[in-house]
């Protein structure tokens, strides 16, 4: 079967888990939420640390979530966050999307947020999310597009940032840009309807700004990403340094504002 090849860019530093566990189902997969009834058996494929798990475990109940996730280390924290929310229903695995060790037609809702970019292999991922998919159920996928970040103001340090990430991202395997790719891999998986949307985030307020660009100046320093950037030949902590220091200055300025778009796609079975 095949195996993962792609190397996560982001790793679980605290600076990328400080993102990862403010995500919900209202702020992450809202294009979802109207697919969603209770009763309905649910497949979370790369659940992090659990957050968006968790409300779709609620909004299912009594049926059942299987999260699963290929860090053994994070899934521990998303147990320890569904106890936190007193859940029941939910269950935990190690998994890899490319082989997922479920029998077919086990699951009404696949679910995926933020997984295919990562990923070697995004339309294998998809014909194993549809392979374990009831007849009559969705696979639902949803993706940030790297290459339509917005923001203001636009120092030339932060068009470094976005160059050398698409860069590093690309040499570990993955693919930045795959929101706008979504239903083209959804096409290649098989499925024949699917809709396709698109939504975004967007950080403006002092505090949303101020949250997001401490969390990515200490994500271009501290984190696996860095590491890699750095082994890989792209850039040297010294650019590094600029690019982190030049977060934290756009973060206090007082008309900053970031656009993150996503690719969505509900895909019928």
């Amino acid at each position: 079967m095949p195996q993962e090849t792609a190397v996560y860019t982001h790793g679980h530093h605290e600076s990328v888990l400080r993102s990862h566990i403010w995500r919900t189902a209202a702020n992450s997969a809202a294009y979802l939420v109207g697919e969603l009834t209770s009763g309905l058996d649910v497949l979370d494929v790369g659940c992090g640390p659990g957050t968006i798990t968790a409300d779709l475990a609620e909004l299912v109940a009594p049926g059942r979530v299987t999260a699963v996730d290929a860090a053994e280390d994070v899934l521990r924290q998303a147990r320890a966050y569904a106890d936190r929310r007193g859940l029941d229903n939910v269950r935990f695995a190690v998994a890899d999307v490319h082989a997922l060790d479920f029998p077919d037609d086990s699951f009404d809702v696949v679910h995926a947020h933020q997984v295919l970019q990562h990923v070697g292999d995004p339309v294998q991922a998809l014909r194993e999310m549809r392979r374990v998919c009831r007849p009559g159920g969705v696979v639902a996928a949803r993706d940030s597009d790297y290459g339509s970040f917005a923001w203001y103001p636009q120092p030339p340090a932060l068009d470094t940032w976005l160059d050398l990430y698409r860069r590093v991202a690309r040499a570990n395997g993955g693919e930045p840009d795959a929101g706008r790719r979504l239903l083209s891999w959804a096409r290649a998986a098989g499925f024949t309807d699917v809709t396709s949307t698109a939504a975004t985030w967007c950080f403006a307020t002092p505090a949303d700004r101020t949250w997001w660009s401490g969390l990515w100046a200490d994500r271009t320093v501290a984190s696996v990403y860095a590491e890699l950037a750095v082994e890989g030949g792209h850039t040297t902590q010294e650019q590094l340094d600029e690019v982190a220091d030049t977060w934290r200055a756009w973060g206090e300025h007082e008309d900053a504002w970031f656009m993150v778009p996503h690719g969505e796609v509900l895909c019928r079975v």
